[in-house]
């Protein structure tokens, strides 16, 4: 298992304006760009302070809105090791498999949580451990973490082609 370096924790219906606001839609695409505007409306400290292997709690509907893919590109640029959340708008878990961010759906590990909880997760076991009780989730497919491991949907397609040449 590994230890998370710091835990973001927010609460329900976190939508995308949110994770990356919408009045820089058509002006920023490039992960180094969308980096320093990541919940900057909702959390300005989190942009300054996020580090690789850092992990977001939410509550439920996360990455509702718009299916913009700047959200979920941002996040995984930034390095946060997965986002754990009570449940996740449809449009925002696709648009995070494409860019190879782990979901992990998990409301009771979420509501077990208090600040300054240490928490490990091992994605391949299916485990969050928070202080000393356990939490089960179903294990990611075997191609979601491929897609993951390969930085992103376009990238594991482009593997999987020069694989088959």
């Amino acid at each position: 298992m590994a230890k998370s370096n710091k835990i973001w924790k927010y609460g329900n219906d976190i939508n995308t304006d949110m994770l990356f606001p919408g009045k820089y839609t058509y002006t920023i695409s490039t992960a180094e760009e969308i980096k320093p505007h990541l919940l900057e409306d909702l959390d300005p400290e989190f942009a300054k302070n996020v580090q690789e292997g850092d992990i977001i709690l939410a509550g439920t509907n996360f990455g509702c809105g718009s299916s913009r893919e700047q959200p979920a590109l941002g996040l995984r640029a930034v390095g946060i090791r997965a986002v754990i959340a009570k449940s996740f708008a449809r449009i925002f878990y696709r648009a995070a498999i494409n860019q190879g961010l782990l979901l992990i759906e998990c409301p009771e590990a979420v509501d077990a949580y208090k600040e300054g909880d240490p928490v490990d997760l091992d994605i391949e076991s299916g485990i969050i451990t928070i202080g000393d009780r356990q939490f089960n989730f179903p294990t990611l497919p075997p191609e979601i973490l491929a897609i993951r491991d390969a930085g992103g949907l376009l990238a594991y397609t482009r593997q999987k082609l020069k694989e088959r040449k």
